[in-house]
């Protein structure tokens, strides 16, 4: 992984240096805290997926800040963390990120849920070319359980690289590019 300068007072860049700093750094994982001076770590977010140059991201925010969770989501955040995480799990889902996964723990995953049923559709109706096999619906409401792939094949039985050749197919199919797009286009078509 590549490194960043020190941590130091100095460092923190203010928000609006943020993006430079991240296009100049390239991290491997991008760790954004919600409220930051002038502008929110959502601001720097969704400005660097709009340039396509959205390193894998995970959000610090609190379990109060609904708005931000699911602004986060659909500007392609790939992690949620609440502020007082552990080293250890910070560690872990650095790890888990930087991998190629999704950071989606089932207790944010109840909120997301709840959220959801109280927000309008921001999907247009997609007709699927073919639709979900049973083992993929199984799958999908697994992903959205907050379980990675390693976790899905132990429930399931079958091999990680199957899980992983099946949750492509999910994404395939439903015309979207990373697993919680997924589970938000799912739940969008009922299939959760």
């Amino acid at each position: 992984m590549h490194e960043l300068p020190p941590s130091s007072p100095s460092f923190y860049p203010h928000p609006h240096q943020a993006i430079d700093v991240i296009l100049g750094a390239r991290p491997d994982v991008v760790l954004l805290d919600i409220p930051m001076q002038g502008r929110s770590g959502l601001d720097v977010l969704q400005a660097l997926n709009a340039m396509h140059k959205l390193p894998p991201t995970i959000l610090l925010t609190t379990f109060d800040d609904d708005h931000a969770l699911f602004a986060g989501m659909r500007s392609g955040a790939q992690g949620f963390l609440l502020k007082d995480i552990s080293l250890e799990r910070l560690s872990d889902a650095i790890r888990c990120v930087a991998g190629g996964q999704t950071l989606f723990r089932p207790a944010i995953t109840e909120r997301v849920l709840q959220g959801l049923k109280n927000t309008s559709s921001a999907f247009a109706p997609l007709n699927l070319p073919d639709p979900l096999t049973s083992r993929e619906t199984e799958i999908l409401g697994l992903m959205a359980g907050g379980f990675n792939n390693r976790e899905i094949a132990v429930a399931l039985g079958p091999s990680e690289g199957t899980i992983k050749n099946h949750i492509s197919s999910i994404l395939s199919k439903l015309g979207v590019r990373d697993r919680v797009r997924a589970v938000l286009r799912g739940l969008e078509l009922g299939l959760i």
